[in-house]
């Protein structure tokens, strides 16, 4: 931690740059580690190629957070909860450039890239890792970025609901209490606020469920056609795949979204990201390995090339081992 506290010391412009589909870890520590650093007096760029979920709008400065990079001259650039460089999509070869890449995770599936690296996979939330970073620099948790940390171990802990809830999660966000975060006006936002069009995408999506033959396994589709019906984006989608999950005696939930082609109509095969849940029974990372994806034991993911009954064939197949 002390060589990545000295790296931004003496960084005078630094990227930050998180996953693409992000959520609410990704985008809660994305910013709360910006602002910090911004606070050294530090020029900080904020990057997520994908839009930002509509239930993380509310965030304080989610605004700054860009989807294009202009220029390079950054001397470090800091990566966010990505177990794998590519994680942060088309910029990858981009920040390859850059001369000192920080590598900051608390995924089991990280493969340890970049120069210096910051991973704990006993964390409950890379936001759990930057409010111990922010705290070994000395400085103070404004009330934005304590929103920020706050919400990102809300959102990666289903409220602490899951297995990698621990001690830390509530004694971090009783403090970013103290400091100011109001729990009810977030969870408000993250959990109790919907639009009409995303309703009517859930609508669709439940619809769509579908269950292997020994009902340990559900897969949820969003095509591209769902979202031009529903008039949604794929930032519509964070939160989906629960209503998958919590199906009774399934172990193992997918959430299958078409990725849009554009004009390319002629191609018999479209790009697709496949979500993976699992209720602590089955290491989803492990399935998503396979696909050349990574996460958690209990929550990962892939994207692939393919069409869509082949992709649902190829997860059905494995309901067989669960």
């Amino acid at each position: 931690m002390n060589s990545i506290i000295q790296q931004f010391n003496n960084s005078n412009k630094i990227l930050a740059v998180t996953h693409v589909h992000p959520d609410g870890d990704a985008i809660g520590s994305l910013i709360a580690l910006g602002l910090s650093l911004e606070a050294l007096n530090k020029k900080i760029t904020l990057y997520c190629e994908s839009p930002i979920p509509a239930v993380y709008r509310f965030l304080p400065a989610v605004h700054r957070v860009v989807k294009k990079i202009d220029g390079l001259n950054y001397d470090t650039a800091v990566i966010l909860d990505c177990g794998d460089l590519g994680r942060v999509g088309k910029a990858v070869s981009l920040v390859k450039q850059i001369p000192v890449i920080v590598n900051i995770d608390h995924h089991i599936t990280n493969t340890c890239f970049g120069h210096l690296q910051l991973i704990d996979t006993s964390a409950c939330a890379t936001a759990e890792i930057v409010y111990r970073l922010i705290k070994q620099m000395g400085l103070p948790f404004s009330k934005p970025v304590a929103t920020s940390i706050y919400t990102g171990i809300l959102a990666d802990t289903g409220s602490f609901r899951f297995s990698n809830t621990n001690r830390a999660a509530f004694a971090i966000c009783q403090e970013m209490m103290e400091i100011g975060v109001d729990p009810h006006n977030i969870a408000r936002h993250v959990y109790g606020t919907y639009s009409l069009s995303r309703i009517k995408l859930l609508n669709l999506a439940l619809d769509s469920i579908e269950l292997s033959k020994n009902g340990k396994l559900s897969i949820m589709t969003l095509t591209q056609k769902m979202f031009d019906e529903t008039h949604t984006q794929p930032e519509d989608v964070d939160g989906l795949i629960n209503y998958a999950q919590r199906i009774e005696d399934v172990e193992v939930a997918a959430l299958i979204q078409e990725h849009h082609n554009g004009k390319e109509k002629s191609r018999k095969t479209n790009r697709f990201h496949v979500s993976l849940r699992s209720d602590g029974a089955v290491d989803v990372a492990a399935i998503a390995s396979l696909f050349g994806g990574g996460g958690h034991a209990s929550a990962s993911g892939f994207s692939i090339e393919s069409t869509l009954s082949n992709i649902k064939s190829k997860i059905f197949s494995l309901a067989d081992k669960i």
